[in-house]
């Protein structure tokens, strides 16, 4: 997640695109997204830098009045989404942006085009947000505005029940002592979850961590570990995203190893994306204390 805390003192600049299946019918995920957060969007009052066709949907479902502040890139088959791959890794803040929404339909093959592969990577690199369901966009942009001090959207108030919600939390080998150390320093708000669920080593790491801080039986248990990742774990969790269980995911990747099971970490994320309204996919570890703080925020304290 991040807009760190010095950008949340400035207007934050949000990449927006959404796949075809989400653009055209009047209950899209792109109407929904605006027509949902339009108080966090009121709020935040972001500039919105918008690929081609996205733009022409939001003018066409007459919801420009909810991004006033917006650029226009071209058509995707005209660079459109090439160019904001470039303006995620840009150091200028007058060009760079600091989050991207790609709401992605998971049956287009656009998703998978070299593009849009590179952007989330970008991303990930980068330390900014890639948020590619409609229910990850939604929160971020609910949490963004909670940092303002905004009134909360009392309609997400239940995905804020943690002790009805379950959580995963995925690792790539060089990422594990940084989410053990998240894990650490969150242990109370990941405590208060009903289920976690992690795969592989992660798994084991985690128990080993909750047995040091709750006693060796009480964190016997603390986190129900799957398969590893090349064996199939992501494969077992991603049942769970389909089937509702788990909402949330925290999943901090690697970007700069070549990864031999690929295939299954994106049938993870193509889970989420089949549940967009449900399910949350985080990968950026840069930006993973602050969402992680504010998610705890947000529970404790929400304001009417």
């Amino acid at each position: 997640m991040t807009a760190n805390l010095t950008a949340s003192a400035r207007r934050l600049r949000i990449g927006l695109i959404a796949n075809r299946g989400h653009q055209d019918a009047a209950d899209s995920a792109l109407v929904q997204l605006l027509r949902g957060a339009q108080a966090a969007l009121h709020t935040l009052q972001p500039e919105l830098i918008v690929v081609g066709r996205t733009l022409d949907a939001i003018i066409s479902h007459g919801l420009l009045e909810y991004c006033p502040a917006h650029e226009r890139f071209p058509y995707g088959r005209e660079g459109g989404l090439m160019k904001l791959v470039s303006r995620v890794v840009d150091s200028d803040p007058a060009r760079s942006v600091d989050a991207v929404i790609y709401l992605i339909d998971p049956v287009d093959p656009s998703s998978i085009f070299p593009e849009a592969l590179a952007l989330k990577r970008q991303c990930v690199i980068h330390g900014k947000p890639f948020l590619s369901t409609l229910a990850a966009a939604r929160e971020w942009l609910e949490l963004e505005a909670y940092a303002r001090q905004a009134p909360v959207d009392i309609s997400l108030n239940s995905s804020f029940e943690f002790a009805h919600e379950g959580i995963a939390l995925i690792a790539h080998d060089a990422m594990k002592n940084r989410m053990l150390a998240l894990a650490e320093k969150h242990f109370a708000l990941l405590d208060q979850f009903a289920h976690r669920y992690a795969t592989g080593t992660t798994g084991g790491l985690l128990n080993q961590l909750a047995q040091k801080i709750k006693g060796q039986e009480a964190g016997r248990d603390w986190v129900k570990p799957f398969l590893s990742g090349p064996l199939g774990g992501d494969a077992q969790i991603a049942e769970l995203v389909l089937d509702k269980q788990i909402r949330r995911i925290l999943f901090l990747e690697d970007p700069h190893v070549a990864r031999q099971h690929e295939a299954d970490i994106q049938l993870l994320e193509r889970a989420a994306r089949t549940v967009t309204g449900y399910s949350t996919v985080i990968s950026d570890a840069d930006g993973s204390d602050r969402w992680l703080s504010l998610l705890a925020q947000r529970a404790a304290h929400p304001r009417s």
